[in-house]
């Protein structure tokens, strides 16, 4: 198992870099100060043997949700692998010890588990205690009837919460987190120390929060956390409001990166109000991170760029159904694109059985993109899909689903081209990957094994140690966000 290391001052000896040389690296104040054959080892300096094993920038998942990732920890598994049955489910929920509030969390549902769940049919499963269960899209929410009458749903006006033909509320919460959260027994956000170590175990050094709409408590949260050391991962927020400043420049401070907009797959917004939420963004200066699941949000999306402009870093996220005749626009308007095909190894099946045939190709798209000069970038999505970015780098290789099946081989990256993917810097995702050179940063992941090794095999077993440098000693006077996110 890695180890995370804070480093200001240190020597690693006999790295392997990414041209195949083999060298040392020091580094001074937490910065790369120089990278030669055989530096002298200065009195005192601390020497870590690197033995051969590649020497990698620190790994950046540009696209997951910290307090989700949290929360995922201590709920209950209510979906496959772990449960796959109605009986399953009902042996989940009745074994979950409660929260001190004593409602249950489940996460992770899926329909081959027990349908289409409601109010209704969770009562029928567990009824005795208030149950709320997370489909594993995360775009939904069921509840049972005791939930619903603890958080006043009937009396909801949230326009996610789905009603019956007489009005009734069935249970099912679409997009509606804030609505849920406000009216839920109060806690604080989860700590996020845990996450934290399991990110600097798989080399992630820096990660891209995705959440929309942010809450006051919730970016406090996550700055303190940060601040306090812990959560050493550098951090950029989409999810932040129009008007929030944060100083990303300094250590232990998020950065503020694009606007994030959810296009909802239970009901599109009008073209018109797109165009208003976009055009709000890149007025204050900042580009946008636009979900978009479905050909249709594609479409709206692209239209609606090419009515406000595009402005540099626009985004795509997840881009899960490109149709081919589609990426010339995307490439057109310089909009980058990242993507998880981690969801083809997890939960690939369900695509197979769900999309034609003809459309397999469409699904979670890489090289295609790439050969049309997209920007492109890799991510987890966690915790709605695999964290660990050595199983989304193969799966962005193979694309093997489950059951064996690869789907759209055309579309698959070589390891290299993979492994550069999360290299990319947290507010250029899918610009150039980062090197190990004088004057980056500090952020590094050291293999056991040499990068030909390790991209052949793509596991969380060459990981050896994560490093943060540590730039305190350096602070700069605090100041607006501006500079790149290394």
């Amino acid at each position: 198992m890695s180890r995370l290391r804070r480093v200001i001052n240190l020597l690693l000896h006999d790295a392997e870099l990414e041209d195949g040389r083999r060298a040392d690296v020091r580094v001074v104040d937490g910065r790369i100060a120089a990278v030669a054959p055989n530096l002298s080892r200065s009195s005192g300096e601390e020497t870590v043997d690197c033995r051969g094993g590649a020497l990698l920038p620190g790994l950046a998942d540009h696209h997951l949700h910290l307090h989700a990732l949290a929360a995922h920890r201590h709920s209950v598994r209510c979906g496959p692998p772990v449960v796959r049955d109605r009986h399953g489910l009902a042996t989940a929920l009745a074994s979950a010890a409660p929260a001190a509030h004593g409602w249950i969390r489940g996460v992770g549902y899926h329909e081959t588990v027990a349908g289409d769940l409601d109010a209704a049919a969770l009562d029928a499963i567990h009824p005795q205690r208030p149950v709320r269960v997370q489909h594993r899209s995360g775009a939904l929410w069921i509840l049972n009837s005791l939930a619903a009458r603890a958080v006043s749903l009937d009396a909801g006006d949230h326009p996610g919460i789905e009603r019956d033909a007489c009005g009734k509320p069935t249970g099912r919460l679409w997009r509606a987190d804030d609505w849920l959260r406000g009216r839920l027994p109060r806690t604080a956000p989860p700590g996020l120390a845990a996450v934290g170590e399991e990110l600097a175990r798989f080399g992630i050094t820096s990660v891209t929060d995705a959440t929309p709409d942010l809450a006051p408590e919730a970016l406090a949260a996550l700055t303190g956390d940060m601040g306090s050391g812990l959560l050493p991962q550098r951090v950029l927020l989409l999810g932040a409001p129009l008007d929030f400043a944060a100083d990303g420049s300094s250590p232990g401070h998020p950065a503020v990166g694009p606007y994030k907009i959810v296009l909802a797959d239970s009901g599109l917004p009008a073209l018109d109000d797109l165009v208003k939420r976009i055009r709000a963004a890149h007025a204050v200066g900042r580009a946008v991170a636009v979900h978009v699941v479905t050909r249709e949000a594609l479409v709206l999306l692209l239209v609606a760029l090419r009515e406000t402009g595009a402005l540099p870093g626009d985004r795509i996220e997840h881009a899960a159904l490109v149709p081919r005749e589609l990426i010339a626009d995307i490439a057109v308007l310089g909009v980058r694109v990242v993507t998880q095909p981690g969801f083809l190894a997890d939960r690939g099946d369900d695509y197979v059985h769900d999309v034609p045939v003809p459309e397999h190709a469409d699904l979670y798209r890489c090289r295609s993109l790439l050969e049309h000069d997209v920007r492109l970038a890799l991510s987890s999505d966690a915790p709605y899909g695999p964290l660990d970015p050595w199983g989304v780098i193969a799966a962005a290789v193979r694309r093997t689903i489950p059951g064996g099946q690869v789907v759209g081989p055309q579309e698959g990256l070589t390891p290299a081209a993979a492994l550069d993917a999360f290299l990319s810097a947290l507010d250029d995702p899918g610009g150039p990957p980062r090197r190990v050179g004088v004057g980056a940063v500090a952020d590094l992941v050291l293999l056991h094994a040499g990068r030909t090794e390790v991209l052949a095999a793509a596991g969380v077993e060459f990981v050896r140690t994560t490093f943060m440098g540590d730039l305190s000693a350096n602070v700069r006077a605090p100041g607006p966000v501006t500079g790149r996110i290394r």
